[in-house]
């Protein structure tokens, strides 16, 4: 069973009576949008970033170390 252009015409008809041709803009204008927003979205993600700042881990000092500082510091 195909759909044939008078099918597709008396269907888009019926479309227009129900929505009315200001509702119909409108649709196609937020569905124009969200293509122009979906795809700035892609551009954005295949541009390469920079990668983070790197953290270096210093080893701590061990509270040995503090209290020799500690009492070294107070003669």
């Amino acid at each position: 069973m195909s759909v044939g252009p008078w099918q597709l015409i008396i269907i888009a008809i019926v479309i227009l009576v129900l929505f009315g041709r200001g509702r119909i803009s409108e649709m196609m204008g937020d569905f124009g949008k969200g293509i122009k927003s979906f795809k700035q979205g892609m551009a954005d993600e295949a541009t390469p970033q920079a990668p983070a700042p790197r953290i270096e881990n210093q080893p701590a000092e061990s509270t040995e170390t503090k209290q020799a500082d500690n009492s070294t510091s107070s003669n």
